[in-house]
Formats: structure tokens, sequence, C-alpha cells
């Protein structure tokens, strides 16, 4: 096994969902990993069970930040691994066996990512994401950050998260790295994490701050591709229109067009 895996936490004021992932991580059959906790300085008694524990970890810290963004990228400068996995406090792997099963999925591509478990309340459901990605694609939705693995290499390509977005930086990262700087990837058909719908992204008020953030991203980055799709749906319109007009019916069936 020549790969490292470097597994990062965030953290800040959960302490039992911080001890559900951290057991969730240690108790992994697979051991050929790093594990690496970021804390933002929380007083809910994480630093206290963290330095209880520190001999388990390969590096933990505990100190005021920037947000959770600016945390996870004081994790990817720390992570040491080949590639890099967030599960922040709160979520955990789907089962102990789940990276030793899977280990060998990570065959070198730049992202690779894998079928989620969402838990919202009392109902959970396993979301799977396509094979294929694109722009249309992210336009209305992302890929998992707890199931999907990141070469640290490619944060060197890309740059690290975007602190100044207080919801969406990751999928600020996923969108730049397959559509604008065209990283390999590879989806794997297995469910490796669970997630629980509790975060900044699920609260209804944050709506806005979400598209904010991403229309800030599309007009600056991919502003040509947006007057593509209006383009391309204008036309459809178009299209549509036409194959419904009594003229242009007739004048196919009196041979003067061909079908469309």
């Amino acid at each position: 096994m020549s790969l490292k895996l470097s597994i990062i936490t965030i953290n800040l004021n959960n302490l039992d969902g911080l001890k559900r992932t951290v057991n969730s991580v240690l108790n992994q059959t697979f051991k050929v990993l790093e594990y690496i906790v970021i804390d933002g300085g929380s007083t809910d008694g994480s630093t206290q069970y963290l330095e209880s524990i520190k001999n388990k970890l390969d590096f933990y810290s505990s100190e005021p930040d920037k947000g959770v963004y600016d945390a996870m990228n004081k994790g990817i400068k720390k992570a040491k691994g080949d590639y890099l996995l967030f599960l922040n406090s709160g979520d955990h792997f789907f089962n102990n066996a789940v990276l030793n099963k899977n280990y060998h999925e990570l065959s070198g591509e730049a992202i690779v990512y894998f079928n989620l478990n969402v838990v919202e309340k009392e109902n959970s459901f396993v979301k799977k994401y396509p094979k294929l990605l694109s722009f249309n694609y992210f336009l209305k939705d992302t890929l998992p950050h707890p199931a999907t693995f990141i070469k640290k290499e490619a944060f060197a390509k890309t740059n690290l998260y975007e602190t100044s977005f207080k919801i969406t930086a990751d999928w600020k990262f996923f969108i730049d790295a397959i559509c604008k700087h065209s990283l390999s990837y590879k989806k794997v058909d297995a469910t490796l994490s669970t997630f629980y719908v509790d975060g900044l992204s699920a609260l209804k008020e944050n709506a806005k701050v979400i598209f904010e953030e991403k229309q800030s991203v599309l007009n600056s980055s991919y502003s040509a591709y947006i007057v593509g799709i209006n383009e391309a749906t204008k036309n459809s319109d178009i299209l549509i229109s036409l194959q419904k007009s009594r003229i242009i019916k007739m004048l196919v069936k009196l041979g003067f067009l061909n079908k469309f």
C-alpha cells in the first residue's frame, strides 16, 4: 500500500458529534491513514476531549479561525497524505470496514467520489452521484465532501477553499476543478459515509447566501457558459414552437421540409 490517506475533521462546539466522528475514524480496520482534527476554539469541552486522545491523533489544534473553510485549509496545509477526505464533526464512515474495502479504488484520479448516506431527522436515504460530471450538473448540485477523496496536489492547481465564502466554497472547488481545470475524476458506486442534514447549507435562511455565492462564481468565471445555456434554451424553445406549428407540419407532409 503506497498511498497514504489523510482524514480531516473540522469542529466547533459539537462535542457529541466530534466523538461520533473520531470513533468512526479510529475504528476503521484500514490503518494506513493520518488523522487531523481542526477545532475552532470550542468552549463546550471539545478541546479537553481532543487533549485526552491526542496520542491517537496525528495532529490537532484548537484556536479561533475565520470560518469552516479557513479551518479546512488549515487541515490541507497540515496533511501529508496523497488523498484527503473531509469528515466533519457529526458525520461518520458508513461502517468500520469501508476504507479497507474501497482503498483500491483510489487509482490516481484527482477526485474520487462515492455515494453518501444522508440522514434527515428520522429518515435516511443513499444519495448517488452521476458517473459523468458537467457544468450543467454543477448548476444544480455538487459532490459530497464527506464521500469524496481529493488528491492533495489538486489544491495546488485549483487553490485552497475560498475563505470569503460562508457555505459554498466546496462547490466552487469542485466546479473549478472539473470545468475550469479539467482534473481527472472517478465515480465509485459504493456508500462511503453518513451525512447528517443539520449544517449551514441545510438551513432555509441560508438559501439567499448560497444563491449569492454561486452567482458570484458563475458571473466571474463562467459567464460564457451561462450565455451559451441561455441561447441553447432559447433555441430549444423556438424549435419546440416550430414543431407544433400547423404550417410547418403541412410543409413536412408535402415534402418541402425534412422532419426535425
